[in-house]
């Protein structure tokens, strides 16, 4: 099994849905596991849910669109926890509208979130990963920045983007042993999916070659084994977990 005991993983976006399952994941793997999200009282209640199962677990509220701000919690960070290990960049939104009829605030909103917050986590931490010379970046992107989506033109732009940047960060990293690697998840199953209708479900579901929804965990699963040394060969890579939506 992955031994991930004691390291420091940091998850955004993780005080629930997809973020809250992988910091789950590591937590059960005994690793130092950091709740980070825009929200401090989801924060707590994150922590407080891990706590409850006998986890360790932390928290601290990070608006990732904040450059500053971002350098100053992965400072604590470290000075609280002694490393920051493992950095997995799950924080994003959605704006969805027709191309034509996008508010700039609703494209700024969605870059800003989902591929500024990445770039601005994976830039203040690959100094520290850089002084350990040992890393691991983990980018969650989607399969609608592969294959695109109509309606989410500024949600496939900022997932496109992180593929690329993901490429250019383990290219630059690399000599310092440290990896980067992105998942672009399909459609898995999260509070936001469970108000869609059974009929909507349905017809996602046939679209999808294992005729069914992912699950978090389906993200969690790839998230460890992408962090341990198990996968010391792979970076620069996007992998799908999509049941085969796209191939």
């Amino acid at each position: 099994m992955y031994n991930m005991k004691d390291k420091v993983v940091l998850i955004t976006g993780s005080g629930r849905g997809i973020g809250f399952g992988i910091a789950q994941k590591f937590a059960e793997m005994q690793a130092k596991t950091v709740i980070l999200d825009i929200n401090q009282e989801i924060v707590d209640k994150a922590v407080d849910e891990l706590k409850k199962l006998d986890l360790m677990a932390y928290g601290y509220a990070l608006d990732v669109t904040n450059s500053d701000l971002v350098e100053t919690v992965l400072k604590q960070i470290n000075q609280d926890l002694g490393s920051l290990d493992v950095l997995i960049n799950n924080a994003g939104i959605t704006k969805d509208n027709l191309l034509m009829r996008m508010k700039e605030s609703e494209w700024d909103a969605v870059i800003n979130v989902n591929l500024k917050g990445t770039y601005n986590c994976t830039q203040k931490i690959c100094r520290y990963m850089m002084k350990q010379k040992s890393g691991v970046i983990i980018n969650i992107a989607s399969v609608i920045g592969i294959m695109g989506n109509a309606g989410q033109a500024n949600y496939a732009a900022s997932k496109g983007g992180i593929i690329a940047l993901t490429k250019s960060t383990a290219k630059e990293l690399a000599s310092r042993n440290i990896r980067a690697n992105a998942i672009a998840p399909g459609f898995i199953e999260t509070d936001m999916t469970a108000s869609l209708s059974p009929e909507v479900v349905e017809s996602y579901a046939k679209a999808i070659p294992l005729g069914k929804m992912g699950q978090a965990e389906d993200i969690a699963n790839l998230c460890l084994f992408l962090a341990s040394d198990e996968a010391k060969y792979i970076t620069g890579q996007t992998i799908n977990v999509d049941g085969g939506l796209i191939m």
